[in-house]
């Protein structure tokens, strides 16, 4: 299974030779992902036991192999080697294994974090990931072409033309998270320190995708719905569809124009003649929409529950967009660093449950000259 190692990671685990937790955590989430409805995720099904043979494994077994991994890691950051030698209410307070803890929890989000975020919404904005106090440049370049002018025998040079770049910057902002964690239940292994990280991926990973989703929807609402520009239509139709698509296409220099959408928003996207069949083998049954329509492909944006709204959904479920993903994505992301932790004194709150806080830095902007489309179903 190929994976991406970020560099703040290698460095932290001081070479590839001690890689083997991050790598095996990636495994566990892409386990759990899959166990969440996520297609297309890697991870082993089988291990070898003790004894040499070769049998299957759960997510749930793993959980337990991830949660001792985790312990062995932050003992050896910590440079703690006996730990069976003193009673595990000791260890709970000692300052440089709370620290190292929380700081492998850390490095574990980071390795998860930015492959996870793409997956959502990868289809319009660009994500990448910059230093600690950097600022986030980006040089547009003019879509449109040179005039040609018609020119006369005797003439040495027409109209000259010239084309500038324009730059669009991208200051991160801070987001912090703030859980309550007992160091004492988790080295006593009553609370699962691998569940909680994956929960920690998951939690960045809404809110990241919430503010990147927020910066494009407003910005394809705000697109030009005259007749004379049409890149916002309301009303489906499959003549606007096509247009759309075409006009997507021809502007973004050839680069091929896909329609994006929730999969209630594209199961709308069906043929002119009202006489279509489908049979149960279909890409409409098994999928809930067609693949292809009209040489335009149909990609799904995974839902997202909007968790400040009970049991509602994030993403528009009445738009269709129009993108030339190949082409420049139109949103730009990045995330700044990696997950900063800081973690309070175990005796510093009554109930003895110490506070965690994770940091992580985020931007998002409209930073393209390419074009997109909206249309708006009834």
């Amino acid at each position: 299974m190929s994976m991406k190692i970020p560099a703040n990671v290698m460095l932290f685990a001081g070479g590839e030779a001690n890689l083997g937790i991050y790598k095996q955590f990636v495994d566990y989430w892409n386990h759990s992902e899959s166990l969440n409805g996520k297609k297309n995720k890697e991870f082993a099904t089988t291990t070898v036991n003790d004894k040499g043979e070769t049998v299957s494994i759960s997510l749930s077994e793993k959980e337990v192999a991830m949660n001792a991994a985790l312990k062995r890691e932050a003992m050896r950051i910590a440079g703690v080697s006996n730990f069976a030698e003193f009673p595990m209410e000791t260890w709970a307070s000692h300052p440089m294994l709370r620290w190292a803890v929380f700081a492998v929890v850390s490095n574990l989000v980071d390795m998860i974090l930015p492959d996870a975020v793409i997956e959502s919404i990868g289809a319009y904005a660009d994500v990448r990931t910059i230093g600690f106090g950097d600022t986030a440049a980006f040089d547009i370049s003019p879509r449109d072409l040179f005039a040609v002018s018609k020119a006369g025998r005797g003439k040495r040079i027409t109209e000259v033309k010239k084309q500038y770049k324009g730059q669009v910057l991208l200051n991160p902002e801070p987001r912090e998270l703030t859980v309550g964690v007992s160091l004492y239940r988790v080295l006593a292994g009553k609370e699962s320190l691998a569940e909680f990280v994956a929960k920690v991926v998951r939690s960045f990973e809404v809110a990241f995708t919430y503010d990147v989703y927020g910066v494009f929807a407003t910005a394809m609402l705000a697109l030009d719905n005259t007749a004379t520009i049409g890149l916002r239509v309301a009303g489906y139709t499959q003549s606007d569809f096509i247009n759309l698509a075409q006009k997507v296409t021809a502007y973004n220099g050839g680069a091929q124009a896909v329609a994006i959408g929730t999969l209630q928003a594209l199961s709308a996207v069906f043929p002119l003649d009202a006489n279509y069949r489908y049979d149960i083998q279909s890409d409409y049954v098994k999928l809930g929409y067609i693949r292809n329509f009209a040489g335009v492909d149909l990609m799904v944006l995974p839902q997202v529950a909007d968790w400040e709204t009970p049991f509602q959904l994030k993403l528009s479920d009445t738009t269709i967009w129009f993108v030339s993903p190949s082409s420049q994505k139109l949103i730009k992301a990045v995330l700044e660093g990696s997950v900063l932790s800081y973690t309070s004194d175990v005796y510093a709150n009554a109930n003895l449950v110490q506070t965690s806080t994770m940091s992580k830095s985020w931007a998002a902007g409209v930073a393209t000259s390419a074009i997109g489309a909206t249309l708006t179903l009834p």
